[in-house]
């Protein structure tokens, strides 16, 4: 089993990552700004350790990282600036590479965005029409975290990001899906969808069978 650490562990996709990674029996350090808010929420248990610690600083993820064999960033800005997912990016990788040599680095895996995949035969995602702005942000801004990610050596930092179908959301957990690489999964009649349930099955499965290391992958039904 592995020891993870898991930011982001209170939203939407994280809450379901920490689920998953503790039924199948990891152990899950989920990584907080408010130790008390993740007490009050729902996804609260005591099989989790809570530790106090910030994504966006090198020297935190640094702490949280050390010890453990995955480091998972289920990060995202809400509201605020998007550019802060390029920020979590560098400051994941940063924080690992700080660790030095002295022993293995815990591998990193991302939530990345599917903005940035191909659909089939036609355009990107986020070149598609109809797209509101601020949704083209959030877009871009996961694909330059994604581009910085793919300049780091795979030797130096074991990183691997996950993207999701085009609509993500809350749903059932049917264990099944299909993979892709840099182009969109769809459906027969061409839609791309995944629950965040499978989504975080997808993400357990990565950390177990570390099968695309230095890649971006995705997933749907």
């Amino acid at each position: 089993m592995a020891k993870i650490a898991l930011f982001g562990a209170t939203g939407t996709i994280g809450s379901r990552v920490l689920h998953e990674a503790l039924g199948r029996g990891h152990e899950v350090t989920a990584v907080v700004r408010d130790p008390a808010h993740f007490a009050e929420s729902e996804v609260s248990s005591a099989d989790v350790a809570v530790v106090r610690g910030d994504v966006l600083d090198p020297a935190s993820v640094s702490r949280a990282a050390a010890g453990q064999d995955v480091v998972v960033s289920a990060y995202g800005p809400g509201s605020g600036d998007p550019g802060t997912l390029v920020g979590a990016a560098r400051a994941l990788i940063g924080g690992v590479q700080a660790l030095g040599e002295d022993g293995p680095r815990p591998r990193v895996v991302t939530v990345g965005g599917a903005g940035s995949l191909r659909t089939p035969g036609g355009p990107k995602v986020w070149d598609q029409a109809g797209i509101p702005e601020p949704v083209l942000a959030v877009m871009h801004a996961h694909g330059d975290a994604l581009d910085f990610l793919r300049t780091v050596p795979v030797d130096e930092v074991h990183w691997t990001s996950l993207s999701p179908a085009a609509t993500i959301e809350p749903g059932t957990r049917t264990g099944t899906y299909r993979l892709g690489l840099d182009e969109l999964v769809v459906d027969d009649r061409g839609n791309s969808l995944i629950s965040t349930e499978d989504f975080a099955v997808a993400l357990l499965d990565e950390i177990e069978r570390d099968a695309h290391a230095g890649k971006r992958f995705t997933i749907g039904y």
